[in-house]
């Protein structure tokens, strides 16, 4: 760890943290309230995927759906429209309708097929993010003035690395300039995440092996034909499975690669120096 000591966290002229867990723990509320309250780089590893990495892939999605409405249709032929992807920190809704759901075109689903190539693209872009962020770190503090850094890594970066190889090519790089913060939730928090994701099913990322498997899984307790497949449906079925397959791995990359801190001290803080405190003493109980 790049900080072996509290005190050598807390007596750092430059700080740098990466927050990661399960999607819902605070990890961009922390990094809202670090960023308004206190000398802190925001680097969000989605916004970074949804901007520079799958812009493109996002916006032309955009068109294709247009092109099929008359009036917009002309318009984009001629050059006589614009448009983009509004992505932001707090509102990642154009990348998840980018990845999309499989299932019932009917039911706004897509080809299976092409939601693994979707899934494909955003395991490249969220390595190639993570890997960026030596890059962040030197830009937030050459050319914007910030003293300390944190990386808003995304929910799935317990499935792009490997927490039990010393040499893994994501956590090492990061491990050198970052210290890894895992916020574990409790079973409660599990629970509730997967009843708030019911009513509210978003796209996910899985890795494909687990997601093939989630699919014949689905598909053969159902009896459904995959075009007739509801896609929410199937959506909420594999997030709790999802979830089950993440912790154990989010544990290891905590216990191997960096410290832990309960989701409920992440969900109490109130400023900065109570951020430096939490953190301070996850490194003292290592």
């Amino acid at each position: 760890m790049i900080y072996e000591t509290p005190q050598a966290y807390l007596e750092a002229p430059q700080k740098a943290v990466a927050l990661f867990g399960m999607s819902g723990l605070g990890k961009t509320r922390t990094a809202a309230m670090l960023r308004g309250e206190g000398d802190w780089f925001h680097y969000s590893i989605d916004y970074r995927i949804g901007t520079r990495y799958m812009g493109e892939h996002i916006v032309d999605n955009f068109k294709r759906e247009a092109m099929r409405t008359p009036f917009l249709r002309q318009l984009l032929r001629t050059d006589s429209i614009y448009i983009a992807s509004n992505i932001t920190f707090e509102n990642l809704a154009p990348l998840s309708t980018y990845l999309g759901k499989p299932g019932d075109p009917a039911k706004g689903g897509i080809p299976f097929e092409e939601y693994v190539r979707r899934q494909r693209l955003h395991r490249e872009s969220e390595i190639a993010a993570l890997s960026d962020t030596p890059l962040f770190i030197d830009k937030a503090r050459d050319i914007y003035g910030y003293a300390n850094f944190l990386c808003d890594t995304g929910g799935s970066i317990c499935e792009v690395a490997d927490p039990d190889d010393p040499d893994d090519p994501v956590l090492e790089p990061l491990a050198r300039h970052v210290l890894l913060v895992q916020i574990r939730g409790a079973q409660v928090q599990a629970d509730e995440l997967a009843r708030r994701f019911e009513k509210n099913p978003k796209p996910m990322y899985y890795p494909e092996a687990f997601l093939r498997e989630a699919w014949a899984d689905y598909t053969a307790e159902t009896g459904t034909p995959e075009d007739k497949i509801d896609p929410d449906h199937f959506i909420v079925w594999g997030f709790r499975r999802l979830l089950a397959h993440r912790l154990p791995r989010y544990d290891a990359i905590g216990a191997r690669w960096g410290v832990t801190v309960a989701a409920a001290g992440i969900e109490g803080l109130r400023s900065p120096a109570d951020f430096d405190a939490l953190i301070a003493e996850a490194i003292g109980r290592r």
